[in-house]
């Protein structure tokens, strides 16, 4: 059996030595991703035309191959078994996807992500944990991520499902889980916080793990509760009794975020804040 670098995604579960700032020499069998399960995958990211999704360890490039066959987008292959490239390339000619489907040798913790509208990931857990900074680092807020079988560290993802795929090197109908992420936006800080009407401003401290947002007013802030960051959108509440009360929707653009807000007594008005420092603890 051929073998590849350990950190296959959506499209084979790699095989090979992997380079020692990565792992020291975690190897896994080269295993082609059912169709069934390339296909969900794709389709949980909501893959469009305009999309550039990065296949990191594409093995026979079926990740990419679909992405740009079934959808028209655009796409990069990463591998580092030549062979295994070789095949993808004169895939991509033979169906005529060659201007959208590329494929290259290299180590994939050398890919640039911050073109990537969509990652695909089939990687042993290790290496997924080793590859949350990079994304969060270089990929842009509401960029998806979509992986099979195993997650990225202690990143809850957004969406999980399981789907069911017949693996070609048994024939067994075998079902495995699929997990999306969305890049959240970076809103840890000190924010102060203006409203468009006379209730006036406030400020608010926020701690950020992920998607996930901790409001306090540890510097006689206003309390706030987060949903879930999704992409550039953040959502929260003051409860009453505060005079600032209300349900809060906006986007994060850098330091500045802006957005809407209702009143519990229905009353609509805007809002805008300013990144002013760390928050404090």
């Amino acid at each position: 059996m051929r073998r590849v670098l350990a950190l296959v995604v959506a499209g084979t579960l790699a095989a090979a030595t992997l380079p020692a700032h990565a792992q020291d020499e975690e190897k896994a069998p080269y295993r082609p991703t059912p169709q069934q399960v390339v296909d969900r995958m794709l389709a949980l990211a909501q893959v469009k035309p305009t999309d550039y999704v990065v296949d990191l360890g594409s093995g026979d490039g079926r990740i990419v191959l679909t992405a740009a066959k079934k959808y028209g987008a655009r796409g990069l292959g990463v591998e580092i078994d030549r062979g295994l490239v070789r095949d993808a390339r004169a895939a991509a000619a033979r169906d005529g996807l060659s201007d959208r489907a590329r494929f290259e040798i290299q180590d994939l913790f050398e890919t640039d992500l911050r073109d990537a509208t969509v990652l695909t990931l089939y990687l042993l857990p290790e290496m997924n944990r080793k590859l949350a900074p990079r994304i969060l680092e270089q990929m842009k807020p509401g960029t998806r991520v979509v992986s099979q079988e195993w997650g990225i560290g202690d990143w809850q993802p957004d969406v999980r499902e399981t789907v069911a795929g017949t693996e070609e090197w048994t024939g067994w109908v075998k079902e495995r889980g699929v997990f999306l992420w969305i890049v959240p936006a970076r809103v840890a800080g000190r924010w102060q916080v203006e409203r468009g009407d006379a209730a006036g401003g406030f400020a608010l401290d926020l701690w950020q793990e992920y998607q996930m947002v901790d409001a306090r007013d540890d510097r006689g802030g206003v309390a706030a509760r987060f949903r879930p960051i999704k992409g550039s959108e953040v959502r929260f509440t003051v409860p009453a009794p505060s005079p600032l009360a209300g349900d809060y929707v906006g986007v994060v653009e850098g330091a500045m975020m802006q957005g809407e807000f209702t009143t519990p007594a229905g009353a609509k008005g805007t809002w805008r804040a300013a990144r002013r420092g760390d928050a404090s603890r």
